[in-house]
């Protein structure tokens, strides 16, 4: 396998089987007149497999430089952690209004390929992959997680453009992707972006409406799923624990609308954390 080997964090190496993997970039996340902050799915992911004590296993990059940075607060969540080197650390700015949050794309990462995840996903057989970008995780890198595994996705990795400036969204990405993905989730400004989801062809899609619930959508059939609000609370963060919890409880043989209730309820508990 090309590259280095991957950092374990766990102790025990990779021999154990893991029934969930979360896949995704660390991030640098800027906010004015704070220091930056740890974001990506593979952190918030690791806080939600925390609160549900699930066996599992991260697996992600970031840049040498920002690894003592950030690699400790992800280890310090006691979830597995697989970590590759990056050449560069994805970074965003964020302002906020409300719920209303503005993004600034101030780094880009390389792609994801098959052989940066083969002998770290080998054992998983459900996988979360949370892009940042549009450009994290290639078409053949998908089909290569998918290959015995049901694969949830975030739609980050269909609609954010991958260039510095503000964050852009469009539907410029490649259908064939879909293929692969069993479960998707989507917030709605990712939805006005894309066009209609229903015909996405994806088996289960989960639309996320922040403060006021999700939609999940199973089979052409949907269910109003309501939240539990929390107000004046930055919610960065919500929809990955949303998603991982969703997938893993999924996993462990939770029907969707219940999976979506208890995912619901661990992204409050979160944010009520946070507060």
């Amino acid at each position: 396998m090309g590259g280095p080997p991957p950092t374990r964090s766990d102790g025990a190496g990779l021999e154990s089987r893991a029934l969930l993997a979360v896949v995704g970039n660390l991030a640098r996340d800027l906010f004015p007149g704070r220091p930056p902050r740890i974001g990506g799915c593979a952190y918030y992911g690791a806080r939600a497999l925390r609160l549900l004590g699930r066996p599992a296993r991260i697996v992600t990059k970031c840049a040498q430089e920002h690894r003592s940075e950030l690699l400790p607060q992800l280890v310090a969540l006691g979830v597995p952690v697989v970590w590759r080197p990056a050449a560069v650390t994805q970074t965003f700015a964020f302002e906020y209004d409300g719920e209303e949050r503005r993004m600034h794309v101030e780094g880009v990462a390389e792609p994801w390929t098959p052989d940066d995840l083969r002998e770290a996903v080998a054992d998983a057989r459900w996988v979360h992959v949370g892009p940042l970008l549009r450009s994290d995780f290639p078409v053949e890198t998908i089909e290569f997680l998918a290959q015995g595994r049901r694969l949830s996705l975030d739609a980050h990795g269909l609609v954010r453009v991958p260039e510095p400036g503000p964050l852009r969204l469009d539907a410029d990405f490649d259908r064939d992707l879909l293929r692969h993905v069993a479960v998707l989730k989507v917030s709605e400004e990712e939805a006005a972006a894309i066009g209609s989801i229903e015909e996405l062809g994806v088996p289960e899609v989960l639309l996320t409406r922040g403060s006021r619930g999700s939609t999940i959508i199973v089979g052409g059939r949907s269910e109003e799923v309501p939240a539990y609000p929390i107000l004046d609370v930055d919610p960065t963060g919500a929809g990955d624990v949303f998603a991982v919890v969703y997938l893993a409880s999924r996993g462990a043989g939770f029907a969707p609308g219940a999976a979506a209730r208890r995912a619901t309820a661990t992204a409050a508990e979160m944010l009520a954390k946070r507060r």
